[in-house]
């Protein structure tokens, strides 16, 4: 199909003026008990039927303009060069010139001229459409079960009649995608029906584009493959295609997938009028809908849904024979970072791809864990450019801080091995009248600011450039030594040659003002129950233990310390540790022991990274001899990768003066002496 503009860029403007019209069916709606978190189910099979009249109106209209000819003029030769446009087709709309306005001036014939109206659709436009449907076929846009809940309701032809007044055949793909963006933003703030899901803002489409335009990688002339693996209706996936080609990139193939049913109708019913454009139905992540491409995607641009659990479809992520995800699996309840590395498992060697997130995806999980181990693993390969920061309050049904990631398999040269942090968190006007959460938006000038921070790559005030290795973090686990107040321990004292020491027959123990009388005489059970006790008093009481010659050891709780006090009176400080009971598994139960060992802690150090072996061992030897002051046994190291964004912008805030306090003061003094009088 051949791309022909009907429209100049003012009347882009001005089909705005039916958004206001469209939300007047609600008021029927409204009338007759529908509930307002159901409009969209409502509304939605509506828009996509007078967007697809009014794209075949449109096209009806080029081909007599292109060809100088009409159905009245030759039939057969105008259904032919109709039919080469590969749009659809509706026998009442293009041969009899019968639309869905004409159809509803007779309420007389109505009923039956709309049922034959949409059954004339062609088979691909009825099933999108959910006209004529086996009970077992996906409902899709459910226009049958819709027309039969309105005519329940007494309200289809006025439903159908306010539709139809709305005329789409004058504006060009551009502008009919205007109009649904701003739909569909409504039926956003109405219902947020699927957990995560954000509509993309238009302001940030805009932005997203310029930067695609920025880093695509290949000539204007030459052949685009663009994708959108959680395209919705497609609005991000069509607003960016649509302005690189005003940016003159003359050719290009777009492709997309998404679950929701309703929005792959409208997305896919969208590609029919749209040059060489397919959209596939489904879970991206386990039907994997183009991976049997032939050319891999020169950009790919994306907002997947925040915060959804993948628990349901976790055997076939797992499963994964393709390799999409090489580096492992995040925690179950977001999949974020699933979609990241499927996106990077699709892109192009040369290709650029710009994925909308939340913040979780630069910080969640510790070092070791799926997210942090995603992370590293981008980092390792040098495909993260730049991520960049929105402001709060620019999406419709949340006021969070989002990013950018912006991922480029083909970094120039003097970008390799760093990142750009870009803070556009502040660049924003406020959106009027507000939509939602939607409070902000971003204009022109403030894209010019974050295009050229990415474009120069270099420090200014809203950009910092880091090396990869600064996002890079040791985790070293250690097993601490406690030691008493004067830095004593029983390791360096009676343990320094293994590592506990044994009391010889131990005859008696005391736990707070708990008394044991003939320890060796108890029975495994009350050993137990004692060895229980001394933990979990841990080293809040007072415990000694008598023996038949060697004296009392007793741990003072005061002095964090084991003292050993002999039959001749003289004490001894062993330092800081802990006594342990083991009950005989023997037939005798005389041969309970009681020994005395170091206290240890296990804990952990997060000590910057050092991307050479030796570099780093001596980094974590040095840190431990500057900070750790306790004996300790160095365990795993585990490195992780993670992002503070927020800590390179931050900016503290202003402490109010003296002076202004003490006014304060004062005057509410006055205000109470005021009160009291």
């Amino acid at each position: 199909m051949t791309v022909y503009d009907m429209t100049q860029s003012a009347q882009v403007q001005d089909i705005m003026h039916y958004e206001s019209k469209i939300w007047e069916v609600a008021d029927l709606l409204i009338s007759a008990g529908i509930k307002q978190s159901d409009f969209p189910a409502y509304m939605m099979p509506f828009f996509a039927l007078v967007m697809v009249e009014g794209r075949m109106i449109n096209t009806i209209k080029r081909v007599e303009n292109d060809y100088g000819i009409t159905a009245k003029d030759d039939l057969e030769a105008f259904k032919a060069l109709y039919d080469a446009e590969e749009c659809g087709y509706n026998e009442y709309i293009v041969l009899q010139d019968k639309t869905l306005g004409a159809i509803c001036k007779n309420d007389n014939t109505f009923e039956q001229d709309f049922s034959v109206y949409l059954k004339a659709f062609d088979d691909v436009l009825k099933q999108l459409l959910g006209i004529d449907r086996e009970k077992t076929d996906q409902k899709f846009l459910n226009m049958d079960g819709i027309v039969a809940e309105l005519r329940k309701k007494n309200i289809l032809l006025e439903v159908a009649s306010a539709w139809a007044q709305i005329d789409l055949a004058p504006y060009d793909n551009s502008a009919i995608t205007t109009l649904e963006e701003h739909i569909k933003r409504r039926w956003a703030d109405i219902s947020a029906s699927t957990a995560g899901e954000q509509y993309t803002p238009e302001d940030i489409i805009e932005l997203i584009a310029r930067i695609v335009a920025l880093k695509v990688n290949k000539p204007k002339d030459q052949l685009l493959h663009g994708y959108d693996p959680t395209c919705g209706g497609a609005n991000l996936l069509y607003g960016v295609s649509d302005r690189l080609k005003q940016q003159g990139y003359k050719h290009i193939k777009t492709y997309g997938c998404e679950l929701n049913d309703a929005l792959y109708a409208l997305a896919a019913i969208e590609a029919r009028f749209r040059d060489m454009s397919t959209i596939k139905c489904g879970n991206t992540l386990t039907t994997v809908p183009f991976a049997d491409m032939e050319d891999s995607f020169d950009f790919i641009v994306a907002n997947p849904p925040y915060g959804t659990k993948w628990k349901g479809y976790e055997k076939e992520v797992k499963n994964d024979r393709l390799g999409q995800f090489p580096a492992g699996y995040p925690e179950i309840k977001d999949g974020q970072l699933l979609f990241m590395q499927h996106i990077l498992w699709q892109l192009a060697d040369s290709g650029i791809a710009v994925e909308v997130h939340n913040g979780s995806t630069l910080f969640s999980g510790d070092a070791g864990s799926g997210e942090s181990n995603i992370r590293k693993y981008i980092f390792d390969k040098d495909w993260v450019e730049a991520i960049i920061q929105m402001p709060q309050q620019e999406f419709f049904n949340t006021g969070i801080y989002t990013y950018l990631w912006i991922m480029n398999k083909n970094k120039p040269q003097e970008r390799k091995g760093k990142v750009a942090l870009i803070d556009g968190s502040n660049d924003w006007a406020p959106e009027k009248p507000s939509k939602g959460d939607k409070r902000r938006r971003m204009l022109s000038e403030h894209m010019d600011k974050i295009v050229e921070a990415l474009s120069s790559f270099e420090p200014s005030d809203i950009c910092k450039i880091f090396d990869n290795e600064y996002f890079y973090y040791n985790k070293q686990s250690l097993t601490l030594t406690e030691i008493s107040d004067d830095g004593r321990y029983v390791g360096e004292t009676i343990c320094a040659d293994s590592n506990s020491f044994e009391i010889q027959n131990p005859t008696a123990v005391s736990v707070g003002e708990i008394r044991y009388d003939k320890l060796q005489e108890l029975s495994s059970e009350e050993i137990k129950s004692i060895a229980k006790l001394v933990k979990e008093a841990k080293q809040d009481l007072s415990i000694s233990i008598e023996t038949e010659k060697d004296g009392i050891y007793a741990f003072n709780p005061d002095l964090c310390t084991i003292l050993h006090t002999k039959e001749d009176g003289t004490i001894m400080d062993l330092g800081c540790g802990t006594f342990v009971f083991k009950a005989s598994t023997g037939k005798k139960s005389s041969n309970h022991k009681v020994t005395i060992a170091p206290c240890t802690t296990g804990d952990y150090e997060i000590i910057p990274h050092h991307k050479d072996a030796t570099a780093n061992r001596k980094e974590i030897n040095d840190f431990m001899k500057k900070y750790v002051f306790k004996p300790y046994i160095l365990g795993n190291n585990t490195v992780g990768v993670e992002i503070n964004f927020n800590k390179e912008f931050y900016v503290p805030e202003k402490l109010e003066k003296v002076e202004d306090i003490l006014g304060e003061i004062k005057v509410l003094d006055t205000e109470n002496k005021i009160v009291e009088l």
